[in-house]
């Protein structure tokens, strides 16, 4: 018999108050049982017309501030951020049967942060930072790959390449958290975490 938590669910769920602390352990189950990027998310976004977006991104940082993304802030996702900054990601494990739906608000992360990350990418994805004119239609695939070298031309010194002002990150800071585990005849077991002033409350859902 599959041992339970104090609320009657699988014990992968555990009995912690914070659901940050539960994610981390998820996350890092899933680093050992994924193949490929298990720090992958859907992000999802609305513009100014309240027309919904939703695409893969992957999650670069995390603490009790949130989840951080980085992007173009010229790009699609930055623009509906700025002009509504309530957003949705979902993580999902297939190999785990679990996923994280997580829902909160987001800001701009400080340039201190945004160069801390940015350096510590490999020199070929900062100068495509660079070339990038990001969701904005080329004519053929040449012209990115000669702007690509003409940044190489500009930045030889890997060690002094700075981070274009239009690059930077996102933080999302959680109103809710919810953990899934899938189940046969899909009896499913979910925890939704709620942000309640400074504390979390938990509930069980029906799946």
């Amino acid at each position: 018999m599959n041992q339970k938590n104090v609320l009657g669910l699988n014990s992968c769920f555990l009995d912690l108050n914070d659901p940050i602390e539960l994610f981390k352990i998820w996350m890092s189950e899933a680093e050992k049982k994924e193949i490929n990027d298990p720090n992958a998310l859907s992000l999802a976004t609305s513009n100014k017309d309240n027309e919904p977006s939703v695409r893969m991104v992957l999650l670069k940082g995390l603490d009790q501030k949130g989840f951080v993304f980085y992007t173009n802030l010229n790009s699609p996702k930055s623009l509906d951020l700025k002009k509504n900054s309530k957003a949705a990601m979902c993580f999902h494990w297939k190999s785990l049967q679990r996923q994280v739906r997580i829902s909160g608000s987001v800001t701009q992360v400080t340039d201190e942060t945004a160069d801390l990350y940015y350096n510590s990418r490999p020199y070929e994805s900062r100068i495509g930072a660079w070339a990038s004119d990001q969701s904005k239609v080329m004519i053929k695939r040449k012209e990115f790959l000669e702007k690509i070298e003409k940044y190489k031309a500009k930045y030889k010194d890997e060690k002094n390449l700075p981070r274009p002002k239009y690059w930077s990150g996102w933080c999302l800071k959680p109103s809710s958290i919810e953990f899934w585990l899938g189940d046969k005849f899909r009896i499913h077991e979910r925890l939704k975490y709620s942000k309640v002033v400074d504390n979390w409350k938990k509930e069980i859902l029906y799946p």
